[in-house]
């Protein structure tokens, strides 16, 4: 019995796979990095042409800070006493950032919640914290030295510090925003009370705490330098410091690209942590 040819003019007929999302992806990743890579790329470039050949210049240049950053990673090439200490001197300052910052999001969170969310909190905290939140984290030095001492803990305090304030200001500023409505239809729904936090105001608050988060991290890389003043024999800032005594210039700037690399690497992290878990809202999506 012959197929009705109605029917089989209305039936879809099943498209050739393409190939080109698989194709285009890779392309689209590929001029992403091009173009992240093209103002660094400019910038080395000029930096070249404005230090080599210049016998008197302070700064060194591309190819000089090149070659101290691979002695500083493997040695080989100088044989001093930077050579082959980046590994050390970046797993030190790896855990004072992220150990600083595990204190700043285990006191700043709670207390944002709480002052985001009651007004006799807020009325009572925040005065103390808007009035200290200016302070340089380079004022509290000399008074880290004083109450923890030389050595990593009065380390661990200053990037505590200087993550602690944007993930507070940023946690206050979610719970503020959760609209109204939200928590009038959770009570409708029978959630009331402290029940609230965790089903209302956390959700919500989420996408300007993940911002928080990014700030507090970014910060703790600013202020690892200032950190690791404080006598500590091990870390980038530390070397950061040490090479600036001795004039080396190079191994200065090797310390501030690492720090670079390393900062933007940790940022990369939490913004992939983030997408994951704001899947739902519209701006992490």
């Amino acid at each position: 019995m012959s197929a009705n040819p109605a029917v089989a003019a209305a039936a879809p007929v099943p498209a050739a796979p393409s190939s080109r999302p698989r194709v285009a992806v890779p392309w689209a990743r590929l001029r992403e990095a091009a173009l992240a890579l093209a103002i660094p790329a400019v910038l080395a470039i000029v930096w070249h042409f404005l230090t080599t050949g210049r016998p008197y210049s302070l700064i060194p240049p591309p190819a000089e800070v090149w070659t101290a950053l691979v002695d500083l990673a493997v040695g080989g090439i100088n044989d001093d006493a930077f050579s082959a200490t980046l590994l050390t001197h970046l797993g030190a300052s790896l855990s004072r950032v992220y150990g600083g910052f595990a204190l700043a999001v285990l006191f700043a969170l709670p207390l944002g919640l709480l002052i985001g969310r009651v007004p006799l909190m807020r009325q009572l905290l925040d005065p103390t914290f808007q009035i200290l939140r200016p302070v340089p984290v380079t004022a509290w030095l000399p008074l880290a030295m004083i109450l923890f001492g030389l050595g990593p803990r009065s380390a661990y305090f200053l990037v505590f510090l200087g993550a602690f304030y944007p993930i507070l200001v940023n946690t206050i500023f979610g719970v503020r925003s959760v609209e109204p409505r939200l928590f009038e239809a959770a009570s409708m729904l029978g959630c009331r009370g402290s029940a609230q936090f965790a089903r209302v105001v956390l959700p919500a608050a989420l996408p300007s705490i993940f911002t928080g988060l990014r700030l507090g991290l970014g910060f703790a890389w600013v202020v690892i330098v200032v950190g690791e003043m404080t006598g500590v024999q091990t870390g980038l800032g530390a070397i950061i410091m040490e090479a600036r005594q001795l004039s080396r210039t190079e191994i200065v700037i090797c310390g501030m690209i690492v720090i670079g690399v390393a900062g933007f690497l940790s940022d990369r992290i939490v913004m992939l942590i983030g997408r994951r878990l704001l899947a739902w809202s519209p701006s992490h999506g």
